[in-house]
């Protein structure tokens, strides 16, 4: 550490030594008055050299431009500013080991500048360098843990499909959306024909692996980021279809039946085949119709209904010019 003979005190030496972070004091000219053990270790710059010599001759190519803006205007109006790690991860050309370990990415830094006006001298510039990499890993640890718990509080933990909150909120969203931009929207509820019996029969672990398997085989059948599979109950799903036509939906309808059917999963206690299958009920919203989202979601319910007592293995569906609010209200 160095700090000119007018400055320096050997208790001050001392402290300026001890902190665990980066201390620089500049004068109005930009030259080094302190220069810590701390930056001297991870700039790889004795303090003997950086006394007296300008910050930036000292850091030649290596300074940021927002840094030397900031210590302009620090010392132009008097006022302290702190360089934001997310805006300015590494100003200075500073490493986390020593410098004469090579091949090292800059560390990263939270920086304050301070200006300092000291009575009948010239005014000064204090730069407090801290390494701000902890801190960077505990708010990615945070993150992490924060995004877990909201894909735990959103996500079936069976099937790994979203779960009937995450639906309430989406579904009521995409409706807003579709009435807002006038567009379609097409939703769709299936339901695993006579799974009761293929629980009695084959024992619920292999009904939960048959819950499983179907939510992948529907999840490979969408293309587009903004279709979503939700365990809405049970042995029941839904799909959402933004933008999306009844015609466009009962294609997908008809692909995620086919895609279960497909699996091939023997269902020896099923009355309409020998393997697992499914009954699809789509209804479609158009824009400029009475239809709500309560509407809605009960035209596909009863699209479903249909689909389950005609047949199963099938697919039905409902558009607006077929179910209105009070005509699905006095239906139930």
């Amino acid at each position: 550490m160095n700090f000119r003979p007018d400055y320096h005190t050997s208790i001050w030496e001392e402290i300026w030594d001890a902190v665990k972070l980066g201390l620089i004091l500049i004068d109005s000219e930009g030259k080094v008055l302190l220069w810590n053990d701390w930056v001297a270790e991870h700039s790889g710059i004795p303090a003997e050299f950086a006394s007296n010599n300008s910050l930036e001759s000292l850091f030649p190519g290596g300074l940021s431009a927002p840094f030397k803006t900031a210590i302009k205007n620090a010392l132009s109006h008097k006022l302290p500013i702190i360089l934001s790690n997310a805006l300015h991860r590494s100003p200075l050309p500073i490493y986390p080991l020593p410098i004469t370990q090579h091949e090292q990415k800059r560390m990263q830094q939270s920086i304050t500048i301070t200006p300092i006006c000291v009575s009948g001298k010239e005014h000064l510039c204090m730069i407090q360098i801290a390494d701000a990499s902890i801190s960077v890993k505990r708010e990615g640890v945070l993150k992490s843990h924060s995004e877990r718990l909201s894909k735990e509080a959103t996500t079936d933990g069976l099937t790994g499909a979203y779960n009937r909150r995450f639906f309430d909120e989406r579904f009521a969203a995409e409706f807003g959306r579709a009435q807002r931009q006038n567009i379609p929207l097409s939703l769709i509820m299936l339901d695993v024909d006579y799974f009761k019996r293929y629980n009695d029969h084959y024992g619920h672990p292999a009904g939960d692996k048959i819950l499983v398997a179907v939510v992948t085989a529907l999840k490979a059948q969408l293309n587009r980021p903004t279709d979503v599979v939700v365990r809405y109950g049970g042995e029941e799903f839904a799909v959402i279809l933004p933008d999306a036509e009844v015609d466009g939906g009962r294609i997908i309808a008809e692909k995620l039946r086919v895609a279960v059917a497909d699996l091939s999963i023997p269902h020896c206690e099923s009355k309409v085949a020998d393997h697992i299958t499914v009954s699809v009920g789509i209804a479609a919203y158009q824009p400029g119709t009475s239809c709500d989202a309560t509407c809605l979601l009960k035209a596909a319910d009863a699209a479903l209904y249909d689909a389950k007592h005609n047949g199963r293995n099938c697919v039905r569906h409902l558009t607006s010019a077929e179910f209105s609010p009070s005509g699905l209200a006095n239906e139930a």
